[in-house]
C-alpha cells in the first residue's frame, strides 16, 4: 500500500514537471531540483537496500556453510573414533590369530609350528657361527592309562601341569613346545649335553613332585626323556631323530628317566 502511494506521487510530480504550462511557474525549477535530488537519494537507498539484502544472503549462506561444515566435522570425528576402534580390534584379532597359529590351545605354550621355525633358526645360527644346542623329547609315562582311568579332563589337567613345570624350569632363552599328544620338545640353546642333562634332571624331579587332584586321591605322574646334542652339519630333524631314539631307550629301560644319545660318526 505504501509503495503504491509513492509510485502515484512520483507519477504526479513527473507530470507536473513535464507539463509546459507550468514551466514558467516560480516553483518549477525548485521542484525539479528537489525531485532530482530525491531521485538520487532513492537510487542510493535502493543500492544500500540491495547491498544489505546481498550481505544478508551472503551471511545466511555463510552460516549455512558453517553449519554444514560443523555437521561434517562431527561426522568425521565419529568415523575416526569408529576407525580407531576398528583398528584396535583388528590388532587384537591379529595378535589372537598369531597366538592361535603358534601356540597350543590347551597348554598355552608354543606349538610344533613355532618350535620347528625356531629349530631352523638355530640350525642356521650353528652353521654360521659354530654354536650348538641340545634337544630333549619329554613324554608323559602311561598317559593313555591316565585318560582311560580318569577321563580326558584329568588328562588335560596333567598336560597343563606338565607344560607349566617345563616352562617354569627352563632358562629364559630356551624354548619348550607341545610337540603332539603327551609329547613335549625342549630346545636348550647354546648348551652342551652336560648342561642340558642338569636341566632335564631338575625338571624330572619337579615332575615327580607334582600332584593332580582326582576323586578320592592325588594322581602322580612321571616322564621319560630322550636327549641329543646337535652335531656340526646336522639338521634339527636329524638331531630330533637321535633324541627320539634315546626316548625309545628310556621307555624300554624302565621310564621315569633321561637317556642321552651319543653321536657316532658313520
Amino acid at each position: 500500500m505504501v509503495r503504491k502511494e509513492v509510485d502515484e506521487l512520483e507519477l504526479l510530480i513527473q507530470q507536473l514537471l513535464d507539463d509546459e504550462s507550468h514551466h514558467g511557474h516560480p516553483l518549477h525549477a525548485a521542484l525539479e531540483q528537489l525531485w532530482q535530488r530525491m531521485a538520487m537519494q532513492l537510487a542510493k537507498l535502493e543500492h544500500v537496500t540491495a547491498s544489505d539484502h546481498s550481505h544478508s544472503a551472503a551471511s545466511s549462506e555463510e552460516l549455512s556453510l558453517m553449519h554444514r561444515y560443523d555437521k561434517q566435522l562431527r561426522r568425521l570425528e565419529r568415523v575416526i573414533k569408529i576407525s580407531d576402534r576398528y583398528q584396535a580390534m583388528l590388532k587384537d584379532m591379529n595378535v589372537s590369530l598369531k597366538e592361535a597359529a603358534t601356540h597350543d590351545q590347551l597348554t598355552g605354550i608354543p606349538n610344533r609350528r613355532l618350535m620347528a621355525d625356531r629349530c631352523r633358526d638355530e640350525d642356521e645360527r650353528a652353521s654360521r657361527h659354530g654354536t650348538t644346542y641340545c634337544m630333549a623329547i619329554f613324554d608323559a609315562d602311561f598317559f593313555k592309562a591316565v585318560n582311560d582311568t580318569y577321563g580326558h579332563d584329568i588328562g588335560d589337567q596333567v598336560l597343563i601341569k606338565l607344560a607349566s613345570t617345563l616352562r617354569r624350569s627352563m632358562r629364559e632363552y630356551d624354548l619348550c613346545a607341545r610337540w603332539g599328544g603327551e609329547e613335549f620338545l625342549a630346545l636348550f640353546v647354546g648348551s652342551t649335553a652336560t648342561q642340558s642333562q642338569e636341566i632335564v634332571d631338575r625338571i624330572l624331579l619337579e615332575v615327580r613332585n607334582l600332584s593332580i587332584p582326582t576323586d578320592g586321591h592325588e594322581l602322580r605322574v612321571t616322564m621319560s626323556v630322550g636327549l641329543a646334542e646337535h652335531e656340526p652339519g646336522e639338521t634339527y630333524i636329524e638331531t630330533f631323530t637321535r633324541a627320539d631314539t634315546a626316548l625309545y631307550e628310556a621307555k624300554q629301560t624302565g621310564r621315569n628317566r633321561c637317556v642321552f644319545h651319543r653321536f657316532e660318526a658313520s
